[in-house]
């Protein structure tokens, strides 16, 4: 039976959006967003625009990773506290995503904006940013590995054809082992038909 209950899907978005221009009093605020998976990616992309704006004046960002156990950071890069990066953070909370990195750059005009104008040009420009990205459904997936004989093999393959299984990848030897992908809320249901089979194994990764 499927769990209609388990929420096993989440927003993230498709691909980047970047250079998305907003200005207030002279100051000029580049907002970008980033599909990520990890914090390695969120280096990368952080490293590569203090590249290309090396003469900006602040690169302030907040990113959420994961669908389960969420991770998530808001950074103010020199800006008073909390004044750019959670207001960042609170536009990703607000357009229900993760799996992303937004970064706004600024360039500073020369007039100050005062905490309450920095807190509104940051979420502003965190907003019109995902307002251009394409925000996408993905399905939580769960990972197991199946491993059996060969000659089990007819049984295993008939099971993932009827119940649309999705194959990672597969070893096909005397002993065979196959790792394959299903929505969360029918694991239970495919880890039950596996295990009730004789001399099959199934374990999740």
């Amino acid at each position: 039976m499927q769990d209609s209950q388990i929420k096993d899907t989440y927003k993230t978005i498709e691909i980047s959006v970047e250079n998305i221009l907003f200005k207030e009093k002279n100051s000029k605020f580049f907002g970008f967003a980033f599909p990520v998976t990890s914090e390695i990616e969120v280096k990368t992309h952080l490293e590569n625009l203090k590249a290309e704006h090396f003469s900006a004046r602040h690169w302030c960002y907040a990113y959420q990773i994961g669908t389960e156990n969420i991770k998530f950071r808001a950074n103010d890069d020199g800006e008073p506290s909390n004044s750019a990066g959670m207001p960042i953070y609170g536009q990703i909370q607000s357009f229900d995503i993760t799996n992303v990195l937004v970064v706004v750059v600024r360039y500073f005009g020369g007039v100050k904006l005062g905490v309450g104008g920095l807190i509104s040009a940051y979420k502003t420009s965190a907003q019109l940013t995902l307002n251009e990205a394409n925000i996408i459904e993905k399905t939580i997936d769960k990972h197991f590995k199946i491993t059996f004989d060969y000659k089990n093999m007819n049984k295993v393959m008939r099971i993932i054809k009827e119940k649309n299984i999705q194959i990672i990848n597969q070893k096909m030897e005397l002993n065979c082992e196959i790792e394959i992908a299903t929505r969360k809320k029918n694991a239970k249901e495919i880890v039950d038909i596996f295990t009730a089979l004789f001399e099959i194994e199934i374990e999740e990764l």
